[in-house]
């Protein structure tokens, strides 16, 4: 058995075929249905013939040319890994510059923070990155360029899928993997042999002429073309989970409810194509918050169970559910999902006019500003209360609250746990008009103490009347203006956000779709194989197997070695006369790179 290998050193010339012979020919085609690469243009228009109608013919011929060439650049992979890398890189400022969409507030404190750099972000559409033209014009172009390299490629391959593989080329010694030997078997045995092998090994094989054609791998093609079309419905999902999503955030006290409405949200934002009717019908009240803490140690205060006992119902007359929130334990309804994202502390005051009628009463919630649930807020009493003259009027109490005081003369007013161990309430009191009828927003957890019709109580030292309280105290106010009194009543509350975005179940099924198609495109290889077995000038068959791949492998030559050997088995090489008939019957098929002998 002999073998050949044939090829040309990097410094060498390929030798010219014969003449007569073709070079691979089909075979060596479509074995992937990447595009081929175009050169930068000349004229496409051709000579001009004279007078108006030859220009007009020319500019119509040029201008389709061109077009015709921008539409092969922009549907190539370089243009669209290109307009990947755009997208973003575009996507870096949204990050790192607040938006419009997310915290307007913060947008315009940029602004007066940086009034040289805020302009030009305006000018740039840097505030709202991800709905600027710049960034939209990057996002459409991927979008045609990814459609426009799928859709002429799935074509191809399909055509591919229902043909048959090429035949053999008229010189099989030109393919990078090559082995021959001379057996006593019969030609159509030994194709016989050879397709059976083939189609056990899950090649598609069929005989061709001479030969037996093979092909495998077309599976690389088909996760090249999954991958891109996994990144088209990533990039759908992307987009109409944008336009129509929602989010919103809803500080709720223990006994309070929620309804998906808008007049019920703290803070809302949405899409640009979001409608009322979108929100998904559901309401839920909080039952209990639950927080337990590390008591010691380097993670003392660390929450240890964080989670919100719940009621909820779906729709107008659904049934009430029972539920429990907890960090990255979303409650899910439909597209909607309801996250527990804060915790805080909202004592009870009971407010009283100078007659001892109680005019307020209520939970307030007071906003943290430490691990330790060290939290400030403010308490508004806009209507019912009238001063000791009978004239009405409104108060306000600045306050302060520590769930765990370290005790009077033990360091400043903040808290040491956050656990309620030690609870202490610090109020500052005012009174006069708030402010909240004159049209203009404000913050409900601060008082405006610079408004002039704002005046605060006086203690009988002249100073703002200050006091701390426990649990079940009262601070009387001068005049016979009242009294607040913290009640023992303390209860906690969470804040939760409410996000509904469609389109998150596409976006992850395009994500595991698309590594499973790069896997298969980087990690399988389309290779061809033919086996050709013809009668010499002798009479004695020679037999031939090549094989060629999309690209150059290790494991090619690896694996017609082994196509060979279960081929030679079945025809086995004729001894040469003279030579031992057990060693030549014993001699390995060699694969490519095998040192002769």
């Amino acid at each position: 058995m002999s073998k050949t290998t044939p090829g040309t050193r990097a410094d060498e010339k390929p030798a010219a075929p014969p003449p007569g012979e073709d070079d691979l020919g089909a075979a060596g085609s479509q074995l992937s249905t990447a595009p081929a690469e175009t050169a930068v243009p000349g004229s496409f228009g051709g000579r001009r013939a004279p007078g108006a109608a030859g220009w007009l013919a020319w500019t119509g011929r040029e201008t389709v040319g061109w077009v015709r060439w921008f539409w092969r650049q922009l549907t190539s992979m370089r243009v669209a890994l290109l307009l990947l890398f755009l997208l973003s890189l575009g996507a870096i400022p949204g990050s790192l510059i607040p938006q419009t969409g997310s915290d307007a507030m913060k947008v315009e404190a940029f602004r007066q923070a940086h009034t040289t750099l805020g302009p030009v972000y305006d000018r740039l559409g840097l505030f709202h990155v991800y709905s600027s033209v710049w960034f939209s014009a990057i996002y459409i172009l991927l979008f045609v360029s990814l459609i426009g390299c799928i859709v002429p490629r799935t074509w191809q391959f399909t055509g591919q899928l229902r043909s048959r593989p090429p035949g053999a080329p008229k010189r099989l010694t030109r393919l990078p993997a090559y082995a021959t030997w001379r057996t006593s078997a019969a030609p159509e045995e030994v194709r016989e042999a050879a397709l059976r092998t083939l189609r056990q090994r899950r090649f598609r094989a069929h005989l061709s002429g001479d030969a037996v054609a093979a092909e495998k791998g077309y599976l690389r093609e088909a996760g090249n073309l999954l991958f891109h079309i996994a990144l088209i419905v990533m990039l759908i999902a992307f987009a109409w989970g944008q336009l129509f999503k929602t989010e919103g955030n809803k500080l709720i006290v223990e006994g309070d409810g929620f309804a998906n409405t808008l007049t019920q949200y703290d803070d809302f934002k949405s899409g640009n194509l979001f409608d009322d009717d979108d929100l998904v019908p559901f309401s839920f009240t909080l039952k209990k918050f639950t927080g337990t803490y590390e008591p010691s140690g380097p993670n003392k205060g660390t929450p240890r169970t964080y989670q919100a006992d719940i009621d909820y119902s779906v729709g107008a007359d659904g049934k009430e559910r029972h539920r429990t929130v907890k960090v990255n334990e979303p409650l899910e309804i439909d597209d909607a999902k309801v996250y527990l994202v804060s915790h805080g502390y909202a004592p009870t005051v009971t407010v009283r006019d100078g007659k001892g009628r109680v005019v307020y009463r209520q939970a307030v919630p007071l906003l943290p500003l430490d691990p330790n649930v060290t939290s400030q807020g403010a308490i508004k009493v806009m209507d019912g209360y009238r001063n000791a003259q009978g004239k009405s009027e409104q108060l306000g109490f600045a306050a302060f609250f520590v769930p765990t005081f370290a005790g009077a003369g033990k360091g400043t007013m903040f808290s040491q746990f956050p656990a309620l161990q030690f609870p202490v309430l610090s109020l500052g009191a005012y009174h006069g008009d708030l402010g909240v009828d004159a049209g203009t927003p404000q913050n409900i957890y601060q008082l405006d103490t610079k408004n002039p019709k704002l005046k605060p109580f006086k203690d009988a030292k002249g100073n703002i009347l200050k006091s701390r309280l426990l649990p079940g105290e009262t601070l009387t106010l001068p005049g016979g203006a009242g009294s607040i009194t913290f009640d023992k009543d303390i209860k906690e509350w969470a804040g939760f956000q409410i996000v509904q975005q469609p389109g998150t179940g596409w976006a992850l099924t395009g994500a595991v779709a698309a590594i499973f198609g790069l896997a298969g495109s980087l990690f399988i290889q389309r290779r061809r194989v033919w086996v050709r077995a013809v009668a010499g000038a002798d009479g004695v068959t020679v037999v031939e197997v090549a094989g060629l791949g999309r690209s150059e492998s290790a494991k090619l030559p690896e694996e017609i070695g082994a196509l060979a050997a279960l081929v030679h088995d079945k025809a086995p090489t004729q001894p040469d006369a003279g030579s031992d008939p057990e060693r030549s019957a014993a001699t390995p098929v060699p694969a490519e790179g095998a040192e002769k002998k």
